[in-house]
């Protein structure tokens, strides 16, 4: 796998970008020392020394943004920045040189920020890339030999050390362990690893060392697959149209109209100019992006990292939530739901059993069953022998009683007569407690989900009209549908690829505008498809790249503060923007009229500014309350203390 590489017209945009803001911000201190501060020769043939840092600023630095904005005036884009392209040459032909800089500084700095704050799409691939090892180790004679990634050849025996990433899609043929798969395939559990088991690239290895045979090469192994998918989704990476190209768009145009038909009607370029410094679109400039800039603190300090600020704009217009499952609706972690004894038996008997030995095991499940016999409060016994042989299950014995933890598949190869007594397959995982060698009981485990999840599904439509809320995860269908039901989704897609995910968020992205909530590697490319994509956790630096947003703690609470932020941010802004458009407008009439000359606009515009702003600088400003979410469930039955944590569906304890 090469590293992928940015691409270099984007590099190019916003490197030039950040130059010219960098040459005007010095050009304007170079201005001002001369203006003010050194002692120097007032003209330089003929031409005033302190002009001319600006003079270079506008030809050097205004010169590039003017023609790019007149490429957008005949792709007839009406934006702010178009209008704003305008004032700078109305600068230069009133003489306010100072002023026409300062544009060009606004213009410039600001793309050139949100180029810094809004990643480029390579970086996603780069941190891809950077996951994987670089070297795979190969059996070679009787040792280990490192080798690059890219020369490993099907059928090798390399060997994945503990911790380490596993490099290809393989079979294990020595060693006995587990691997985490979770951010790959959306499965919520440590996956035992036995001889004969697959491995996927990009899983993390357990404790233990394993040596498997590659079944793939390196390019075409399940991780490749998704850089490629990944790939391709950056590059069709959804446009998102700003709150200030919107309103530029009206306002623009009209700007425009005002000023040329004063023009007209008087036949006098005053006018023009008069009504153009007037219209100066600093409201949607300067106070939009102060307002964005607050909300982007705001959210800090509330555990939210906003990677791009054109989201807090567009999710409150975001019609159809997707949401992964494991990580996202759920812990990702298994939780003991029910314990099923033959007929006389006790669920607690064989619980204290199973988890007196469970302590001593490495096992996935053996965190699950001894939170479950807290929760249950039985008796831990004393434990006299105990051993755990590779593919053999957990053995021990305890009050003279033999113990055997194994797998339904395995029982049932030694003891083919056992099958009459199993309970039938469901969805989630499940473990056999065998008591001297006869069937005692069965364990069956599930992710749990979250608390409150049901609420917060609820509490979507009316509060934030969202009309659609889906489940797209790569988990089983059993394990998909149970958790949908369990929090009231009714549009369910299980066994997902990362492809078949991106595709099915790419559909309904087309049909409404989409927020997609995910946690794992394989919930990347989808992130980056949606309308707005954000990541709960600090699981993966893959999707925090590929997320608009990131919830830091993972709740579902702070997914609200987010929306309420998002909400706040939009009328604020839209209250700067508009209330200071229409002061403007009624500046431009009087302009229009005559009765306003230039240099009493740009004091008068300059005084909508600071109204703007000001009401802009609200945003950093935090309300009483960010959340109207309740997270508590839905039907207070379902939490009755009195019911065993044994006997309660997962998800209500």
């Amino acid at each position: 796998m090469t590293k992928p590489q940015p691409d270099p017209q984007v590099s190019g945009a916003n490197r030039q970008q950040g130059i010219i803001a960098i040459f005007t911000l010095v050009a304007i201190a170079v201005h001002l020392l001369l203006r003010f501060g050194i002692r120097t020769p007032s003209t330089l043939q003929g031409i005033p020394l302190a002009v001319v840092p600006l003079l270079l600023c506008l030809v050097f630095g205004g010169g590039p943004l003017i023609l790019e904005l007149l490429g957008k005036l005949v792709r007839r884009e009406f934006g702010a920045d178009l209008l704003a392209g305008i004032s700078i040459l109305t600068s230069v032909l009133l003489g306010e040189y100072l002023a026409g800089s300062l544009v060009v500084l606004m213009l410039s700095g600001g793309e050139a920020l949100e180029a810094y704050a809004v990643r480029s799409a390579s970086s996603v691939l780069e941190a891809l890339a950077k996951r994987m090892p670089l070297r795979a180790h190969r059996k070679q004679e009787g040792s280990l030999a490192d080798i690059p990634l890219d020369e490993v050849g099907i059928g090798d025996e390399l060997v994945v050390l503990p911790h380490e990433i596993c490099p290809v899609d393989g079979l294990v043929l020595e060693g006995h362990g587990t691997m985490d798969e979770s951010f790959l395939t959306g499965e919520p559990y440590l996956m035992s690893k036995l001889p004969g088991s697959t491995v996927i690239s990009g899983a993390i290895n357990g404790d233990m060392a394993l040596t498997i045979r590659a079944e793939k090469r390196a390019e075409d192994s399940r991780y490749a697959r998704i850089m490629r998918v990944m790939r391709g989704s950056e590059q069709r990476r959804p446009k998102l149209r700003r709150l200030g190209d919107q309103l530029g768009a009206i306002y623009t145009p009209l700007a425009v109209a005002i000023a040329l038909a004063a023009w007209g009607v008087s036949g006098d370029p005053i006018r023009f100019l008069a009504v153009l410094v007037v219209a100066t679109p600093c409201p949607l400039l300067i106070a939009i992006p102060v307002a964005i800039i607050g909300a982007i603190s705001l959210a800090a300090r509330r555990g939210i990292v906003i990677k791009d600020p054109a989201v807090l704009e567009t999710i409150d217009g975001c019609r159809t939530a997707i949401f992964d499952k494991t990580g996202t609706l759920t812990y990702g972690r298994p939780k003991l739901t029910e314990v099923i004894p033959r007929p006389g038996l006790e669920a607690d008997e064989v619980l204290a059993l199973v988890a007196s030995l469970e302590r001593y095991s490495k096992h996935p499940l053996a965190g699950a069953i001894l939170e479950g016999a807290r929760a249950a409060r039985v008796t831990l016994r004393d434990v006299n022998q105990i051993q755990e042989r590779p593919g053999e299950g957990l053995l021990g014995i305890l009050d003279g009683q033999r113990i055997q933890i194994t797998g339904r598949k395995k029982l049932v190869a030694q003891q083919p007569q056992v099958d009459r007594e199993l309970p039938a397959i469901a969805g989630g995982l499940e473990c056999i407690c065998l008591i001297d060698d006869r069937y005692a009981a069965t364990l069956r485990f599930r992710d749990e989900p979250r608390a409150g999840g049901a609420s917060f599904i609820h509490h979507l439509g009316p509060r934030h009209q969202f009309d659609r809320v889906m489940l797209v995860t790569g988990d089983r269908e059993s394990e998909a549908h149970y958790l949908a039901e369990q929090v009231g989704i009714n549009e369910v897609f299980a066994n997902q690829t990362p492809e078949q995910k991106l595709e099915i968020v790419r559909r309904e992205t087309q049909r409404a505008n989409t927020v997609f909530l995910g946690d794992g590697i394989n919930d990347a490319p989808a992130l980056t498809a949606a309308t707005v994509g954000i990541a709960l956790g600090r699981n993966s630096d893959i999707t925090a790249e590929a997320a608009g947003a990131v919830i830091l703690d993972s709740s579902l609470q702070k997914i609200d503060e987010f929306l309420h932020i998002s909400r706040r941010l939009r009328t604020i802004a839209l209250q700067s923007a508009i209330g200071g458009m229409t002061l403007s407008l009624i500046g431009m009439a009087v302009a229009a009229a005559g009765y306003l000359p230039p240099v009493a606009g740009a004091i008068g515009q300059e005084m909508i500014d600071v109204l703007a702003v000001a009401n802009a600088l609200r945003m950093a400003i935090r309300p009483k309350s960010l959340t109207d979410y309740d997270p508590r469930p839905t039907d207070p039955e379902r939490l009755d203390p009195r019911t065993s944590m044994l006997e309660v569906p997962v998800g209500s304890v």
